[in-house]
């Protein structure tokens, strides 16, 4: 099991939780469990092509990751971070 550690954009998906557990051997096995717990909040990270959203950014433990092959082990904080834009 993982920690997967929500940005505050996605936290209406969690019911306003900022860290729920994960499952998953890979970044992208974690994302498709936590949409079939929290329906919807999969779109938000990852386009139709199965690429990351620009404005998203993973990181497992303390490491940035650019691919959702990426391994996670059992017992690794997955961070879920978006940019924030405005002016």
């Amino acid at each position: 099991m993982n920690r997967v550690l929500i940005a505050s954009p996605l936290r209406s998906y969690t019911g306003g939780a900022a860290e729920v557990p994960g499952h998953g051997a890979t970044v992208d096995e974690v994302v498709r469990n936590l949409d079939g717990e929290y329906p919807g909040i999969r779109f938000r990270m990852i386009d139709e092509q199965d690429r990351i959203r620009p404005h998203i950014k993973f990181a497992v433990g303390t490491t940035f990751v650019w691919s959702l092959d990426t391994p996670v082990e059992d017992g690794d904080d997955v961070h879920i971070i978006a940019a924030l834009s405005g002016g």
